[in-house]
């Protein structure tokens, strides 16, 4: 199969795509980690990951394949796993989105962070915001998801350091931990936004 002809809206270095220079610009707010903030003058054409890095400074959400292949840029936009980079950002004006940032310093995202830590899944750390997002999305819709799942859930995240050994083994202690009894931090009711679909805009 062929590799597809297109990039993202982003990417300007394709004579096919247009200029950002000669694009009209637009003015809007986001709805970011709680927060709103104000995009001034964009190229309407931009993506949603261009815009949290380049315009607001949003620098854990990851800059990578700008194809929605590696899962780097994984933000939840209205409780969905989307990549931002396939996204644009004026279609994300009236929906809140959940940066790695934004899942808060406790609950599930702690979990999964510190198990990632615990584990040994954390190398160069550059694909771990999009993981702990993914992976925070995954066991708020299916705690209990078996290996299979758990792999085919994250098929849209590359990590090209741990041989995903270590991230499934982390996955897995947090699973372990959450049916222990007293432990909260995967139960509904924590908090925590649940997201409703897997992945949308990855091209897959």
């Amino acid at each position: 199969m062929s590799e597809p002809a297109y990039r993202n809206a982003s990417v300007d270095e394709d004579p096919a795509c247009p200029s950002r220079d000669a694009g009209p610009r637009v003015s809007y707010q986001l709805h970011i980690d709680g927060g709103v903030r104000e995009v001034a003058g964009a190229w309407f054409g931009e993506s949603l990951l261009r815009v949290l890095r380049d315009h607001l400074g949003v620098l854990s959400v990851k800059d990578a394949c700008e194809q929605g292949r590696c899962g780097s840029c994984s933000v939840l936009m209205d409780g969905r796993l989307v990549t931002s980079c396939t996204v644009l950002a004026a279609d994300a004006a009236d929906a809140q989105v959940t940066t790695v940032a934004g899942l808060g310093v406790g609950g599930p995202a702690r979990a999964v962070q510190a198990a990632f830590l615990a584990h040994g899944a954390v190398q160069c750390g550059f694909c771990t915001p999009g993981f702990v997002v993914a992976v925070t999305d995954l066991l708020a819709r299916r705690p209990d998801a078996d290996e299979d799942e758990i792999r085919e859930s994250l098929a849209g995240n590359i990590c090209r350091c741990t041989g995903y050994g270590r991230i499934i083994a982390a996955i897995r202690s947090v699973q372990e931990a959450r049916r222990r009894p007293g432990d909260t931090r995967w139960r509904p009711g924590t908090g925590q936004r649940q997201g409703t679909d897997q992945r949308q805009g990855t091209g897959r």
